[in-house]
């Protein structure tokens, strides 16, 4: 327990100024790299995690997610943020039984979304919404971890891309004891920083997936925290069906030229 309250201490304050980019891993030896790198903090990617499992997005259930978060939050020491959907659960009691099960995981953080899991109404009724955050902040609150609950709202991602709308649920999520609030595929700078101001004083996740921005102009915006969801994922699956696709149609192998050497960057001495 004294370790995870540590990371969670780690993890808040590294919200209380400036702006830390947290990248997403998607498995062990991602984390291992992006540890390496510098970064002061990850964060786990449903997307990413459902692809290396062989399924899509928003597929993977409870059980399998808990034991993913286990093995990233014990594979370094860095606080890790866990992606964790829409809770598992609808009701507020079930968010709060899993959110205590994510608690126990050794993760730093974690977020809940808005998300129905329908795209055809795809925002929970903000009232429901709100009582799923405090039910999420009541089971960290016993948990005694401390851990930093971000809460987002889904618009933009399920084609409702209405900014004062989504203020209005992240400044109803705030209320309700959100450490960190979070729209993802904001990409007008100008939205950026209505969330910025609406949510104020609490920190603002940024979620960059596409390259509409920089950190040096993000931070200047006043977002505390930027993540990249699936992206990095994709990076890789893009070079991997790249080099893949080449073998397959034209039976040359050009891409394995200046590969990285992954023993030296993951082995024992790295």
């Amino acid at each position: 327990m004294d370790s995870i309250v540590n990371r969670a201490d780690d993890f808040r304050h590294l919200h209380e100024s400036g702006c830390f980019v947290m990248p997403n891993p998607w498995d062990i030896g991602s984390a291992h790299a992006l540890a390496a790198m510098g970064f002061k903090a990850l964060a786990t990617t449903s997307a990413g995690f459902a692809w290396s499992t062989g399924r899509p997005d928003n597929s993977v259930g409870l059980e399998p997610t808990l034991s993913h978060l286990r093995r990233m939050a014990a594979s370094v020491s860095l606080p890790v943020n866990a992606d964790f959907q829409d809770g598992y659960a609808i009701g507020p009691e079930n968010v709060a039984a899993n959110v205590t099960l994510a608690a126990q995981t050794g993760v730093a953080g974690l977020s809940i979304e808005d998300f129905t899991g329908d795209p055809a109404e795809p925002l929970f009724d903000l009232g429901l919404a709100v009582e799923r955050v405090h039910a999420a902040r009541a089971a960290i609150d016993q948990s005694g971890t401390g851990i930093v609950l971000t809460a987002r709202s889904e618009g933009f991602v399920w084609g409702r891309p209405d900014i004062d709308e989504t203020t209005r649920r992240l400044r109803a999520y705030a209320e309700a004891g959100a450490d960190c609030l979070y729209a993802p595929w904001i990409t007008s700078l100008d939205h950026v920083a209505a969330i910025v101001d609406a949510v104020a004083p609490k920190p603002v996740n940024l979620l960059i997936h596409a390259p509409f921005t920089t950190v040096a102009e993000a931070a200047r915006l006043g977002v505390r925290r930027i993540s990249v969801g699936g992206m990095l994922a994709k990076t890789a699956w893009r070079g991997f069906l790249e080099a893949a696709a080449e073998i397959a149609e034209h039976g040359t192998f050009s891409r394995f030229a200046d590969l990285p050497d992954l023993n030296a960057l993951l082995g024992p001495d790295a």
